[in-house]
């Protein structure tokens, strides 16, 4: 039986105005707000149907001590993957430390389930490859919601497959322990933002600009180390562009073009 043109037709136009949608924005770093309002609805029903029940009734229900075991294990997993972020990112000093954390934790701190390293003063640094593509020079790209994952840029997109390649608990056997524990960390990782999400609800007019924009702010100034040049901070009104930041953590700020007196 042939297909009716009617429901093509209206598939097409609606692809259409989501795509004119997109291009019609005036925000240079969200070109695409019209596709990514969308996911981001779609990534919120899931959280209020699924997610957020779950990871309510876990942190109702774990003993406090075994949370705190969960979010060590793997913050402990993720301590490897910042330290060769570090390095690359020519942060030697940061780099040994989270190496030293690493080795302290997993043994003296039973696989990590205690962090003793932050008890012997040793600081925890959060680093992904997104973040040493900025270093590097890479400009973050538009915004981008991206499905379940939440909210990205182009680049962050793009040092996805680096970051999952470096996460060790994706290389657990059997595969089913590592499945388990996947679960395990998304429902623990959304327990600690509980309390932060029910503040989000109420005080927001607008949650998706607020995430966007605090999303965005947030891994500028994890690219600068929390050094963001004020040059970079007034262009970012304007432009998504990030200007490259030195292997030390600082940034290299490019002249600002500043209007005739």
């Amino acid at each position: 039986m042939p297909v009716s043109a009617g429901p093509l037709r209206a598939l097409a136009a609606a692809a259409v105005v989501a795509l004119l949608s997109g291009c019609a924005t005036t925000n240079l770093q969200d070109p695409l707000e019209g596709y990514n309002r969308t996911v981001f609805r779609f990534n919120d029903a899931v959280d209020r149907t699924v997610l957020k029940p779950t990871a309510t009734a876990y942190k109702n229900v774990t003993p406090g001590f075994v949370q705190t075991g969960v979010n060590n294990f793997f913050g402990n997993l993720s301590d490897a993957w910042s330290a060769v972020n570090n390095l690359l990112q020519g942060k030697g000093q940061a780099g040994m430390g989270d190496v030293t954390r690493v080795a302290v934790n997993s043994t003296f701190g039973i696989f990590g389930l205690l962090d003793i390293a932050s008890e012997a003063g040793i600081p925890k640094h959060n680093e992904d490859f997104g973040q040493t593509l900025g270093v590097w020079g890479v400009p973050s790209g538009p915004f981008v919601m991206l499905p379940l994952l939440g909210p990205s840029t182009v680049r962050d997109t793009a040092a996805l497959p680096a970051d999952i390649g470096g996460d060790i608990w994706k290389y657990k056997e059997p595969a089913n322990w590592r499945n388990i524990g996947a679960a395990v960390r998304v429902v623990d990782k959304r327990a600690t933002l509980l309390d932060a999400g029910n503040l989000l609800e109420d005080a927001a007019l607008d949650r998706y600009e607020f995430i966007r924009d605090g999303y965005m702010q947030r891994r500028q100034s994890q690219v600068y180390d929390g050094n963001v040049p004020r040059e970079t901070q007034a262009d970012e009104a304007t432009s998504n562009a990030e200007p490259a930041a030195d292997p030390a953590g600082k940034a290299v700020a490019e002249p600002a073009v500043k209007p005739a007196q």
